[in-house]
């Protein structure tokens, strides 16, 4: 069986490890965290994920900054980007359209809704 893999980039360990453990549950999925910018970017380029889950409100490197290399990087540039955050802001959320994020989902959210919007971006890639 191919597991789907995913990246998930959030400061906050406890929300990475709750993520994981959802999503690992029914073996579909391979998930691999950072807690920063910079180790997210590296892993994405180590782990080739199918999708990178990035929060955006992080210190040093904030969310948007690490789509932006995401997206400028050949190696990572066709990886799909779903931000997750606490704002529900509409400048956030235009400004992680115009920097190419697949979908920007609210914090909090619950396991099985994130896993199904996960599956969604993954089917409108080919990837079930």
């Amino acid at each position: 069986m191919n597991r789907k893999k995913v990246l998930i980039i959030d400061d906050e360990e406890s929300f990475c490890k709750l993520v994981k453990m959802n999503l690992e549950l029914d073996e579909s999925f391979k998930v691999e965290t950072a807690t920063d910018g910079k180790k997210g970017l590296e892993l994405a380029k180590r782990f080739k994920p199918d999708v990178i889950i990035l929060d955006i409100m992080m210190p040093k490197m904030s969310g948007f900054e690490v789509l932006e290399k995401i997206k400028k990087d050949p190696q990572t540039i066709t990886i799909p980007v779903v931000m997750l955050s606490a704002k529900e802001d509409m400048d956030f959320q235009v400004k992680a359209a115009q920097l190419y994020d697949e979908l920007y989902l609210i914090k909090p959210i619950d396991a099985p809704t994130l896993k199904a919007k996960i599956e969604e971006v993954l089917a409108r890639r080919g990837i079930k």
